[in-house]
């Protein structure tokens, strides 16, 4: 597992990216057949947590889950800032985007049971280090952005989540609009849309795969432990 030290954002062109990494803002309960899957309540506003960038790591070759607990994928839409964003409305947000990608929100279920069973916060069990790994990013145009994404995550080769942007509760450009109204956003900050229905425990040695369209893919295999 890289530390924070030693984690960097990547774009898939090979271009060095000078960002250095910052927080990541989390978007929860963004899809309605997420929501279903878990007998969670709609919420009336994006619900809101952050991973500190102790959580960063790169989605490829291993990815390390702790040792005790169910981890479960949550695989999401991710985007790059490059440049700040603060009580931004729409129109402001796509020129603040430097790139595109897909980030893993692993998560200790068991432990964000129990934590939301006693009106505690998330961080234990969605913070963890190397909670957020993180696929190289496409760098963004006018298109790209006016597209709906589509991304899917495959372990041991099976389709375990499919998502589509477009069947977001609140659209990302809306989504991170709000999020600016309270958290100033930074260059080198990633802000996670949230996850489709298909979330499940991950085991050590499970290969999984993730793609955005056919335009980025990332592989790695899942071991326990840590190597911090």
């Amino acid at each position: 597992m890289e530390t924070v030290t030693q984690y960097q954002h990547r774009f898939t062109d090979g271009k060095p990216c000078l960002l250095q990494p910052g927080k990541v803002v989390c978007v929860g309960r963004n899809y309605a057949d997420h929501i279903a899957e878990l007998s969670n309540a709609v919420p009336k506003e994006p619900l809101l947590f952050i991973k500190a960038n102790n959580s960063l790591t790169s989605f490829h070759d291993v990815i390390h889950i702790p040792e005790t607990g169910e981890c479960h994928n949550e695989l999401e839409l991710a985007f790059l800032l490059g440049k700040p964003l603060r009580n931004a409305d729409v129109s402001q947000v796509y020129d603040a985007i430097a790139g595109v990608g897909l980030a893993l929100d692993l998560t200790l279920r068991d432990k964000q049971s129990e934590l939301k069973a006693n009106g505690h916060p998330w961080e234990r069990a969605k913070a963890f280090d190397g909670s957020c790994p993180v696929s190289e990013f496409m760098p963004v145009s006018a298109d790209t952005l006016n597209t709906a994404f589509q991304f899917q995550l495959e372990v041991n080769g099976h389709c375990r989540q499919q998502g589509d942007s477009s069947n977001m509760l609140w659209q990302w450009p809306e989504l991170l609009a709000h999020v600016s109204q309270t958290f100033t956003l930074f260059p080198g900050d990633i802000v996670l849309t949230g996850t489709p229905k298909g979330v499940g425990p991950l085991v050590s040695g499970d290969q999984i795969k993730a793609s955005l369209h056919n335009m980025l893919t990332c592989e790695a295999t899942v071991k326990q432990g840590s190597t911090l």
